[in-house]
């Protein structure tokens, strides 16, 4: 695959981040987020490179309505660090809602033909794991049952941190979805942030199409 398949697409990063508990949390968790800062706001200006119109974002947020997620369109990278200061993590997270709003835009805008022509990527950066992990790969296989080709919607989650639980999940997400879940297409790649090198993001992003 070549670049040109990430032109002509929107792009979507949801930020799935909880506060840090003392009782809960490992060392170094709120550092994780710090650092990775940096390199979220580089992904952002890379889709944006791609999505010269704006991203949409999803921010977790102690001060949504349901403890999900606010949404902002048409943002750009510079925008970003404003974004993460107005919104303070829930205590708990609760992906479901944010994907599905994320997913269901993309459909709605796809049946009155308002999608760009090479289709979606949705990037989410999650920290741990998700308490509705069953209702999310529920979402998702069927999201692929509403495709038509296999490289319209990619999601890429990216893990902060070391958490064993949410990488095992992650990683059933990306091997299992077709061949145990009963998906349409592969559509999820999942990697640890600290191994996705600044220099190698467009590889990144490629590696969310299905082949």
């Amino acid at each position: 695959m070549s670049a040109p398949l990430l032109e002509n697409r929107d792009y979507t990063v949801i930020i799935a981040k909880t506060a840090p508990s003392v009782m809960m949390t490992p060392p170094g968790f709120h550092d994780r987020w710090t650092a990775a800062h940096y390199a979220i706001v580089t992904l952002a200006q890379q889709c944006e490179s791609f999505d010269p119109d704006g991203i949409t974002i999803y921010v977790s947020s102690k001060d949504h309505p349901s403890g999900s997620f606010n949404q902002y369109k048409q943002v750009k990278p510079e925008q970003l660090t404003e974004i993460f200061d107005q919104n303070y993590p829930p205590d708990t997270l609760n992906l479901f809602d944010g994907l599905r709003t994320a997913l269901d835009d993309y459909f709605a805008r796809k049946a009155i033909g308002k999608v760009k022509p090479n289709g979606e990527i949705i990037v989410v950066l999650i920290d741990g794991e998700p308490s509705d992990r069953m209702a999310i790969v529920k979402l998702i296989v069927d999201a692929t049952l509403k495709m038509d080709q296999d490289s319209e919607l990619g999601i890429g989650f990216v893990q902060i941190g070391d958490d064993i639980i949410a990488r095992g999940f992650l990683n059933a997400l990306d091997e299992d979805l077709r061949s145990k879940a009963g998906a349409k297409f592969d559509i999820v790649h999942t990697r640890v942030l600290d191994e996705i090198e600044t220099c190698c993001l467009t590889d990144f992003l490629l590696d969310i199409i299905p082949d």
